[in-house]
């Protein structure tokens, strides 16, 4: 029976990503489960010790899925060790790339009400050339009023591997 559970609120696939990369650093990948918001919602979570939540931004929000799960659920990750990451493009920037500076990670933690006993942030990716024509156009826009990069031919990613890594091997160096 897995004993950790890594838990993506993805909506292009790069959190979940992440949750991958995250589960290698696991001194026993046998014991860890990776799933879906919408598959978490059908497990008992008291069955687990540890519980991770990655969730991305978009449109300057992490999804709906994510707050009413957290609501659902908020004392018992609370009484576990309940982590939370949240992957988003503004972490690209050096002075909104950390728990107590990045402005997504705020608003989360004052809507949801929950303090995690670890946060984390990491940069994203842009993949213009997989969006939709609607998506892809209101990004471009986005990332030319943040000075972000504008070439809907090309996919951008800005997520540091070193700093998901170092996350990872804290996580598990009490295991």
């Amino acid at each position: 029976m897995p004993v950790s559970l890594i838990i993506y609120s993805s909506t292009d696939g790069h959190t979940k990503t992440i949750c991958e990369r995250i589960i290698k650093f696991s001194n026993d990948i046998n014991k860890t489960k990776v799933v879906s918001i919408d598959e978490a919602a059908k497990l008992d979570l008291s069955k687990f010790n540890k519980i991770i939540i990655g969730a991305s931004i978009r449109y300057g929000r992490h999804s709906k899925k994510l707050y009413k799960f957290i609501k659902l659920h908020k004392d018992l990750l609370e009484k576990k060790e309940g982590i939370f990451f949240s992957v988003n493009v503004v972490a690209r920037k050096l002075e909104k790339n950390s728990p107590n500076t990045n402005p997504y990670i705020k608003k989360f933690l004052k809507i949801s009400k929950w303090i995690p006993k670890k946060i984390a942030v990491f940069a994203g990716k842009v993949d213009y050339p997989n969006y939709g024509f609607f998506d892809k156009y209101i990004i471009q826009l986005i990332m030319f009023i943040t000075k972000g990069p504008t070439d809907t031919s090309k996919s951008y990613e800005f997520t540091d591997w070193s700093k998901v890594d170092d996350f990872a091997k804290e996580l598990w160096s009490n295991n």
